[in-house]
């Protein structure tokens, strides 16, 4: 005979409480962001709204029922924040139109004119090359002209006239 069978009414309405309070906000919680990877962050709003609005027109005669909505939709509440906040939750999309800059084509030929039109306008670039050098196996060579080399001479020019 299994536990279930042999436990009494009260134990088992106690177990169905516990695994309720303990499994619940799990599962809702999975199921929001299965939800909102379907229908968007929008549905999140809907089902937020539509949970409220049913628990606060659910009726009991219960002395203590309103405090027990109250509870409820606290939960409701932190439930879809975490969903909102979980990283699993896929951001919105941008539509398309309020990022395109005014003026911009569709037209395949069109944008690629205008790409074309936008290179040659920024040729040259405003940027001179880098000097690049090369070392030269064999020993150093002076390069003259440049400031360090120059710096140089000018440190062994210092030195030579302190020795006379």
């Amino acid at each position: 005979m299994s536990k279930l069978q042999a436990a009494t009414p009260e134990h088992l309405q106690r177990l169905k409480l516990e695994a309720s309070a303990y499994f619940g906000p799990k599962v809702l919680h999975e199921a929001l962001l299965r939800l909102c990877q379907a229908g968007g962050g929008d549905s999140l709003d809907r089902f937020e709204k539509t949970m409220v609005d049913q628990i606060e027109a659910m009726h009991d005669e219960r002395a203590d029922f309103e405090t027990m909505k109250e509870f409820a939709i606290e939960q409701l509440y932190a439930c879809v924040r975490e969903v909102r906040c979980s990283p699993e939750m896929k951001q919105p999309l941008e539509e398309a139109e309020t990022r395109r800059t005014p003026g911009r084509s569709e037209e395949p030929n069109t944008l690629e004119d205008q790409l074309q039109e936008g290179l040659e306008d920024s040729f040259p670039a405003s940027d001179p090359p880098a000097v690049v050098s090369t070392t030269i196996s064999g020993g150093a060579k002076k390069l003259v002209g440049t400031d360090e080399v120059l710096k140089k001479q000018r440190e062994e020019a210092a030195k030579s006239n302190d020795r006379s």
